[in-house]
């Protein structure tokens, strides 16, 4: 048998605006007090391994016993992470469709959640999930994300997204909404203009779900694996609200290989205008004339190609977004500097899953192009700590006898303060 690895929770408060960080036992929480004015809550993102991909890729888990990697070894273990951390919501990716409607759905509604799914395009077996418990939430909307698109040759490939708006359930105040996303980018490394194109297509969607009625965006949680490493332009996209992406190589934006050599750089735009979505990650509504019919009816007419023209000249290579997202994780070990992992298999062990969250930030609407103010941003209390590639391979790396998908699960806890 290998042995365990053991991960703790990491206690993050704001004292005086310093971050006072305490390690300790997971059910001791000695900074963070409750209090009936805060609603707490906590989010689980884990990458689950489809077992048709596993046996698609075997090549990645030569590593591995072969008892490990079968389903009905590692479906019972993945079931035990998810009930010991009893997290409130749960961002599920690599869920394969079978054994969601047989397994995974009934075993996580008899620990009291409520499962939506959204399974990938064309075919593909899998799909992520969003699951949140009925006592902590209710659902106000379902919002599943298509980034397949026949009509836009770039985007030939089935991955998808997910966006749910969920309402805490609270007895003594009103609260805003929450907006929870998860998604699953293309993982091809030399396939960074697709990559982008998604992100800004979820992104999209989320600004569209997350806008109240007085026009401010709710608190967001995005998770998911992005097949992208920290630092690199999609993550430094994400945290800064801006990309510069003239003379990028197509490869360099996720930052999963060094060498960019012979490959071609990013064209202007990078997604065509019919996707409708513009350069800030929103969906355009395209106002079209409206011109008068014989019988006093009005209607629209179809842009002519001069119009589209036009568009298309104004495009910079200036994309942006008007979230202020932090990542829960600072995906470097703090004395050391050593990288933290979220996958491991023989060919690699990098970080490409993250919790994204729109953080309390003092004059979000003052930052340049912001046009919304956020209300009720969420406070990052704790999160379980990662692990470097080193300590992964102590026990074998991913999966093992004790964890068995190729990622580990990330979590954090969130106060939204009332």
């Amino acid at each position: 048998m290998e042995g365990t690895i053991q991960r703790h929770w990491e206690y993050i408060c704001n004292h005086n605006k310093e971050n006072t960080k305490i390690l300790g036992d997971e059910n001791v929480d000695p900074v963070c007090e409750d209090s009936e004015s805060n609603f707490d809550f906590s989010v689980m993102s884990y990458n689950i391994l489809s077992q048709d991909l596993l046996e698609d890729n075997s090549h990645l888990y030569k590593h591995c016993r072969r008892p490990v990697l079968h389903w009905s070894f590692r479906f019972p273990n993945i079931l035990k992470e998810i009930k010991h951390f009893d997290a409130d919501v749960l961002c599920l990716q690599e869920v394969q469709e079978d054994h969601y409607g047989t397994e995974i759905r009934p075993s996580l509604e008899s620990l009291g959640y409520h499962c939506e799914y959204k399974m990938r395009t064309g075919r593909k077996p899998d799909g992520c999930a969003i699951c949140f418990k009925h006592s902590k939430f209710s659902l106000l909307s379902v919002n599943p994300v298509e980034f397949y698109r026949r009509d836009v040759p770039l985007l030939d490939r089935d991955n998808v997204g997910l966006v749910l708006l969920l309402q805490p359930k609270i007895p003594s105040a009103a609260s805003p909404a929450i907006c929870v996303a998860n998604t699953h980018l293309l993982y091809n490394p030399r396939r960074g203009d697709i990559k982008l194109t998604q992100l800004a297509m979820l992104l999209a969607e989320i600004s569209s779900v997350a806008h109240q009625k007085d026009g401010s965006l709710c608190p967001i949680v995005m998770c998911g694996d992005f097949n992208s490493v920290p630092g690199s332009p999609l993550y430094s996209f994400i945290k800064e609200g801006k990309l510069n992406y003239e003379g990028l190589a197509i490869g360099k934006v996720s930052g999963q290989e060094q060498s960019s050599r012979g490959q071609r750089i990013l064209s202007i735009p990078i997604w065509p205008p019919n996707l409708g979505i513009s350069q800030n990650c929103v969906y355009e509504v395209q106002q079209l004339p409206k011109v008068e019919k014989p019988d006093g009816d009005l209607t629209q007419t179809e842009p002519d190609k001069t119009e589209v023209l036009v568009t298309a000249e104004k495009l910079s290579s200036n994309l942006q977004h008007h979230f202020s997202l932090s990542s829960v994780y600072s995906h470097y070990l703090p004395d050391t500097g050593i990288p933290e992992v979220t996958t491991c298999h023989s060919r690699s062990a990098i970080t490409v899953d993250y919790i994204f969250y729109s953080a309390e930030k003092e004059g979000v609407a003052e930052q340049p192009g912001a046009e919304v103010t956020l209300v009720g941003g969420l406070k990052l209390l704790a999160r379980l700590s990662l692990l470097t590639e080193e300590d992964l391979w102590t026990v074998n790396g991913l999966p093992n006898e004790n964890n068995s998908s190729d990622h580990l699960p990330l979590l954090a806890k969130f106060r939204l303060e009332l």
